[in-house]
């Protein structure tokens, strides 16, 4: 045990650190006082405890056996899914929370990520080195992979729909997908998303209305004041229009801690939340944004020091679909806020008010470090008299 509490990456324990002391203030400049929201800081501290207990819990655990077990794990995930059609309470438009009890809810969208990154883990592992062969591994493995992603539309969360698709292709990127095929497919997604977003500006009338008969009205809240501006209502367009006002009046060293004018009088909405990192804008101002951003920067650069260094296949993979989950959250979310990305309620990791969110994201990291701690006492995939005719040839 004390061996393996030596191989824990102490910098990454740091940034965690750093990111939870980051979040409670940012939680606490704009919810204290208010009678709804006093106190959430409180409680993200709370979420952050149960947090390190199932970061602690991941770390000392072999992550190969989830690995072993990830076809019991995805069904178990799916069926979550599921159930929150049937039960599930709708917040912000979106049905996807579980109620528990003493007052908690779970969103099963936010598991399902990290359960789609074992169970594709779990079957790239088993093709060895071989390419990706389009019709017996892509295909199924896309098939797999747009079965949760049609479930999670259903239920109007756009945001981690779109997340699970980011993952499979960061995925097949590190499973040796075939470069022809990786072409075929970036130029197929490609051209689908500007043939979409040509279509509404050009369609915007027929669409809207086709969105309004299905029930995705709330969709157009969210393209319209990224795509179509101009024809967006003034209620569509309230939240990004604020936040861009208050991230550019945060300057370069911002407006001080509890002073920021949009964030304070609550004309960003989900300041504590979704939002929170026009909170850090304003009253930081760049150099804030700009630390925040690094220390994303660091943790990720440790995460991908860990794969390189894993000698079992599982590890490296499980790590790259933590990547590009973490990647897409925090791109789209500061994207969201700054006219890149459209608005799709994604949280800011380890920073925005949300027990689910920030629990998936402390297991994820604890997966890292299991792999760390156990990813090295798997030797490589070639044989020892292979090992033996490499050397002898080096020789």
């Amino acid at each position: 045990m004390l061996q393996k509490i030596k191989k824990i990456d102490g910098a990454i324990i740091v940034i965690l650190v750093l990111l939870m002391a980051v979040s409670i203030f940012a939680i606490y400049s704009v919810t204290h006082g208010r009678d709804t929201l006093n106190g959430h800081h409180i409680r993200m501290l709370k979420y952050y405890g149960i947090g390190f207990v199932a970061f602690i819990g991941l770390t000392f655990m072999d992550y190969r056996l989830l690995v072993k077990n990830a076809l019991y794990i995805y069904l178990f995930g799916i069926g979550m899914l599921v159930l929150v059609s049937f039960l599930g309470e709708t917040k912000n438009n979106a049905q996807g929370w579980l109620s528990l009890p003493g007052g908690l809810s779970l969103q099963p969208a936010e598991l399902f990520k990290l359960v789609l990154i074992l169970f594709l883990s779990a079957v790239l592992v088993r093709k060895k080195k071989n390419k990706l062969q389009f019709w017996r591994d892509v295909v199924p493995l896309c098939l797999m992979t747009l079965l949760p992603f049609l479930i999670v539309i259903s239920q109007n969360d756009l945001g981690n729909a779109l997340s699970y698709i980011i993952i499979l292709l960061g995925l097949l990127w590190i499973g040796n997908i075939k470069y022809t095929h990786a072409l075929i497919g970036l130029v197929v997604i490609t051209s689908t998303a500007v043939a979409g977003i040509m279509s509404y500006i050009h369609f915007h009338d027929q669409i809207k209305t086709f969105l309004t008969d299905i029930n995705r009205s709330h969709w157009i809240e969210r393209f319209d004041p990224w795509l179509v501006p101009d024809k967006a209502t003034a209620k569509a367009v309230y939240h990004t229009k604020n936040a861009k006002l208050a991230i550019a009046s945060g300057g370069m060293g911002g407006e001080g801690y509890m002073q920021g004018t949009s964030v304070q009088t609550d004309r960003v909405p989900y300041t504590y939340s979704d939002s929170i990192f026009v909170q850090i804008a304003e009253e930081f101002g760049f150099v804030g944004s700009a630390a925040v951003l690094l220390l994303y920067f660091i943790l990720i650069h440790r995460m991908v020091l860990i794969a390189l260094e894993s000698r079992d296949r599982a590890g490296p993979f499980l790590i790259i679909g933590i990547v590009a989950m973490l990647l897409y959250q925090i791109f789209e979310n500061i994207g969201a806020f700054i006219g890149l990305m459209p608005l799709t309620g994604i949280t800011l990791p380890f920073i925005s008010f949300g027990g689910t969110s920030l629990l998936i994201n402390m297991a994820s990291i604890g997966l890292v470090m299991s792999v760390r701690l156990h990813g090295r006492e798997v030797e490589d995939d070639l044989p020892k008299h292979g090992q033996q005719q490499v050397t002898a040839k080096q020789r």
